[in-house]
């Protein structure tokens, strides 16, 4: 059994998911998560080192452009 899992055993109703848990704002919460890393993916987003904000912005935009395409 590994590391984890048995704090979790041990600790009891004490360990796990806290008690104000809502599944549908995790479910949304990971669709964000996962389109910023699907983001992160894009070399220039990833890699961008800009002076000026629209620069960026507009790297941003290219690249979520291009994965909503891909979809």
């Amino acid at each position: 059994m590994r590391t984890a899992r048995r704090l979790r055993l041990r600790k009891g109703s004490c360990g796990g998911r806290p008690p104000g848990f809502d599944e549908r704002r995790y479910k949304k919460r990971n669709t964000v998560e996962q389109a910023i890393n699907k983001l992160k993916h894009a070399r220039a987003v990833a890699t961008g080192y800009y002076k000026r904000g629209y620069v960026h912005l507009g790297t941003i935009t290219a690249a979520t452009l291009v994965i909503w395409l891909r979809t």
